[in-house]
């Protein structure tokens, strides 16, 4: 793995927050919106949560994960490239390149024992399907499969910082921006401040010179503070159980619909 970020293809990747809520045009036809994609992409990031807690994965093959599945559809839609299949697909892929790898039939069975196995079930996949799914996957991404991922950077902060008091919250923070496109957006370090920052707030911890000292551009840490704390208020999801039922289905029916 690439040892820098700044040499790495995840930094040559970065992208602009507008190229990254595009809805593909095919998608937009079947009439989803841009907010029913983010929807989609809440609910099947929490979908790969649950499925890596069953086969018992570090959070990291989670958050590798859920990057590949946030950009991938920044390159293809959903009407091509179906996220119940593309979700579980990106766990077995992430966990092979993490060094933890899970058989794709472990997933399978964890998949019919979470979501159900009946003739009809709309999460019924086969070990030949992830498998399939995963050549796909690796050109659509182009085979960079590189993530370089907030957690560390955050510990090394907080220990130059000197409040290592705030690491269950900061790291908690960091868990939930993957509900979030912001590791297709901003560099791994800058998502780790902004969680100190916000959970400094919260502790009433005043790191105002240490921010200061670090000579970053505040008006991005600011910006991406404002980014988590605004999903926080728009979108209210249960830790356990994901989007409300009622929110997801339909969507999910709208793009499983017959056209």
């Amino acid at each position: 793995m690439a040892a820098n970020f700044w040499a790495s293809s995840h930094c040559k990747q970065l992208l602009d927050p507008e190229d990254v809520d595009k809805v593909p045009a095919a998608d937009r036809e079947r009439g989803i919106t841009p907010e029913e994609f983010r929807l989609v992409k809440i609910h099947m990031s929490f979908h790969i949560w649950r499925l890596a807690q069953q086969v018992k994965v570090s959070q990291r093959v989670v958050a590798t994960a859920v990057t590949y599945f946030r950009r991938v559809y920044t390159r293809k839609g959903m009407l091509e490239y179906d996220p119940r299949l593309v979700a579980p697909t990106c766990l077995y892929l992430a966990s092979k390149v993490e060094e933890s790898t899970v058989q794709a039939r472990l997933l399978v069975f964890y998949i019919k024992k979470m979501c159900g196995a009946g003739p009809d079930d709309k999460y019924r996949f086969e070990i030949k399907d992830i498998l399939e799914m995963e050549m796909k996957l690796l050109e659509a991404l182009d085979y960079y499969l590189v993530v370089f991922h907030p957690y560390r950077p955050l510990l090394q902060l907080l220990q130059d910082a000197g409040i290592t008091d705030l690491t269950q919250c900061a790291w908690g923070l960091v868990n939930d921006t993957y509900k979030m496109d912001l590791i297709l957006i901003y560099p791994p370090y800058m998502i780790a401040l902004a969680c100190i920052y916000i959970a400094s707030g919260l502790k009433d911890k005043d790191t105002t010179s240490w921010f200061e000292e670090l000579r970053v551009d505040m008006n991005i840490v600011k910006n991406i503070s404002m980014e988590i704390l605004d999903f926080y208020d728009t979108y209210k999801i249960d830790p356990q159980r994901g989007l409300p039922e009622d929110k997801i289905s339909p969507v999910l029916n709208k793009l499983l619909a017959k056209p």
